[in-house]
């Protein structure tokens, strides 16, 4: 075998990396049949993710508590009857409203069943689990009804006008809302990736890796020195062997040896408060220290919290025929227009500012 230089050949990695790319999605939308039915199947994983990862839990939650705000504003006739409102029978109005923000951001959709008296006034909005409930459109894709799932008995029908609907965020003619969670699921499966390796690496500082040099190959000892040595890990206790039958290397990553995660948990984290449009500053971060950026933060914030009302209010009115005006908690925008003033107007420099001798 000839070992020279000349004989060194080339690999090819040509098909070893694959270039980003991002799956196609085709809209619900009707696709020529009679009837076009939807069902949010992602509903159970969604609740897992909204009960599961803090970060979401609390930022979903901060949107809804922000956007009900102080409550509505509603003339005496409103306010009489949504004031009667029970929902399940210990829901406020506000309560059903938080609840629904909550859902359909989670999900898309959110769902109550709208339900009047004899004479067709409102007295009640009962909220629906939105993993059960079947839009249905003709082939235009108009509303035609929704079904709720009662597992093996017939579904229960519903019509449109008995159906309060919040669909968040539809994209063209999809007969859904769009889950804030479908954009943020990569950023927060690799957060929590990194953090569990991390909580890994934690426990091996406190429950080092220890490689053992037993001085012998019969399997029943090996496996009576296991049990032992296991039981000092667990235990945390002292083992004593005879000298020269064990010798005992403790594993361990030398620091700055490996990449320091802490950076790109830290980027995830930003990655994720942008793409839900909740600062962290908002939550109650202390990281944020200039006040002036954290207004500015909060001051955008506010534009995000008045979309949800708008859209509360419009639907409120188109569906219940009812009108409410959601007041904001505290705007900061007064804020920033009190620093302005107090900064004062920006004058411009002077010509002898930029002249040469023309210091006194």
């Amino acid at each position: 075998m000839v070992m020279g230089i000349t004989n060194a050949a080339v690999g090819d990695l040509t098909n070893n990396i694959t270039d980003y790319s991002v799956d196609t999605i085709e809209l619900n939308s009707p696709n020529g049949m009679k009837e076009y039915s939807y069902t949010n199947t992602n509903f159970a994983q969604e609740m897992g993710y909204l009960e599961t990862i803090a970060e979401l839990g609390s930022t979903i939650k901060a949107m809804a508590k922000w956007t009900v705000g102080k409550g509505y504003k509603a003339s005496a006739d409103v306010k009489d009857t949504l004031g009667k409102i029970k929902g399940w029978g210990k829901d406020s109005f506000n309560e059903i409203v938080k609840n629904a923000i909550k859902i359909y951001m989670a999900s898309g959709d959110s769902y109550a069943e709208i339900i009047k008296d004899k004479s067709g006034k409102l007295i009640n909005l009962k909220p629906l689990n939105a993993g059960k409930v079947a839009i249905v459109v003709d082939d235009q894709g108009m509303l035609k009804r929704y079904e709720y799932s009662q597992g093996e008995k017939d579904p229960i029908i519903y019509q449109p006008d008995e159906i309060f609907h919040l669909a968040w965020d539809r994209i063209g003619d999809q007969v859904h809302g769009t889950s804030i969670i479908r954009r943020l699921e990569t950023i927060i499966l690799m957060r929590n990736e990194a953090m569990d390796d991390m909580k890994t690496v934690f426990h091996r500082y406190v429950k080092p890796l220890w490689i053992w040099r037993l001085n012998t190959d019969k399997p029943a000892e090996i496996a009576a020195f296991k049990a032992k040595a296991d039981k000092t890990v667990t235990n945390s206790e002292n083992i004593y062997v005879p000298m020269g039958a064990v010798e005992a290397e403790r594993v361990s990553v030398p620091q700055y040896s490996t990449l320091d995660p802490l950076p790109w948990i830290d980027a995830l984290n930003q990655y994720f408060y942008q793409a839900t449009n909740v600062p962290d500053v908002v939550l109650g971060s202390a990281k944020q220290t200039v006040e002036a950026s954290a207004k500015m933060l909060i001051f955008a914030f506010e534009q995000s919290v008045q979309e949800h009302q708008l859209f509360l209010e419009e639907q409120i009115k188109l569906q219940l025929g009812l009108e409410v005006n959601f007041e904001f908690p505290a705007s900061i925008a007064t804020d920033i227009t009190d620093d302005q003033k107090k900064d004062g107007k920006p004058t411009a420099s002077q010509p002898n500012d930029t002249t040469a001798g023309s210091g006194k």
